[in-house]
């Protein structure tokens, strides 16, 4: 095999349904690539499904089952039992383009990247509420554009929604660590510093479910402002300035609310202001996502999204320094980590 396709899983059988049937559509050879699943202790019936799957396309199709140690050791187990020249990892959540191994066949034959990665979007049949979270997620305002946009505010990171490694690089360092929050950007900082060569294959995009509630989608991103604190711990170029724009909103409103009642004319001038930023924000958000969705509902959610997208991110990075303080790995919201709930 040339790619091993290898996709961790936990209780989440729904999710894998939809990921093969996109899959059964991808262009390309069946013969040089492959699907591992790796069951991390599901009780949902993936077993018994995966196990009496019908390809409608020879998609050649296979799973290991391990007792639940997270999805980190999950994928580790899938490198680990496949001999594959590339492993690229896929969330489960994820569905596939029909021409996604493609493009990544394609690029590799021009530019043989030792790991690479591609960006993450909505599919048109996504709720008005993942197409926000999708907003927020992937506009510039929200994220910089550091996942998997040309232009981005920092380096290119693989991340493990869609991410490809060679063998050699497993061999080199190893799998992943076992960082509970921001693995995978961890590993990505390793692939660097052990000087292999990183690209971005920007049309090999997927499309990406995320958290399908706001309270999935608030945990979610208050765990990436902790995972943030850890990888700046472990690699100093990942923890800048721009990271703490975040908390530097929170801190500012928490200052101009104890201004307020003291100084009330400074309180009410800078309160103003702030309101004034606000409502531009808030209308710059809503515009873009109007004009990307063409769906009113869509745009005013994605307001709601980009302010819990700050705001979680903010008492993430907060809640990592406060806690770093320690000296120990600083943990986020874990419990049922990439399973339904």
């Amino acid at each position: 095999m040339k790619y091993s396709i290898i996709i961790a899983v936990y209780n989440r059988l729904d999710e894998v349904k939809e990921l093969l049937s996109s899959a059964e559509k991808l262009e390309g050879d069946r013969n040089i690539f492959e699907f591992v699943f790796v069951d991390d202790g599901s009780n949902d019936g993936f077993k018994e499904y995966i196990e009496t799957y019908k390809s409608d396309s020879n998609l050649n199709i296979r799973a290991i089952y391990q007792t639940n140690q997270g999805p980190g050791a999950a994928r580790n187990n899938g490198m680990q039992n496949s001999n594959a020249e590339y492993f690229i990892f896929v969330d489960s959540d994820c569905m596939f383009p029909t021409n996604w191994l493609s493009e990544i066949e394609k690029n590799q034959l021009i530019n043989k990247y030792d790991a690479f990665g591609g960006p993450d979007t909505y599919h048109p049949s996504f709720s008005p509420l993942l197409k926000a979270i999708n907003y927020s997620m992937t506009s510039f305002i929200g994220t910089g554009g550091t996942r998997g946009n040309k232009k981005s505010i920092s380096k290119f990171y693989p991340r493990s929604f869609n991410m490809g490694i060679s063998q050699e690089i497993y061999k080199t360092i190893g799998g992943m660590g076992k960082l509970r929050h921001g693995q995978d950007m961890d590993y990505s900082a390793k692939i660097y510093k052990a000087g292999f060569k990183v690209g971005l294959i920007a049309d090999a995009y997927v499309y990406h479910k995320r958290r399908t509630s706001l309270k999935k989608f608030y945990k979610q991103i208050f765990n990436w402002g902790v995972a943030r604190i850890n990888l700046g711990r472990r690699h100093k170029n990942m923890l800048k300035p721009i990271h703490f724009i975040p908390l530097a909103v929170i801190i500012a409103l928490i200052l101009i609310l104890i201004i307020l009642p003291i100084f009330p004319l400074i309180g009410k001038i800078l309160w103003s202001i702030t309101g004034f930023t606000f409502a531009l924000v808030c209308l710059l958000a809503f515009t873009q996502s109007f004009i990307k969705y063409k769906n009113i509902k869509t745009a005013f959610l994605s307001i709601i999204t980009l302010n819990i997208q700050v705001f979680a991110y903010g008492f993430g990075l907060a809640w990592g320094l406060y806690n770093s303080i320690k000296g120990k790995e600083v943990k986020g919201f874990s419990k049922n980590y990439y399973g339904k709930k």
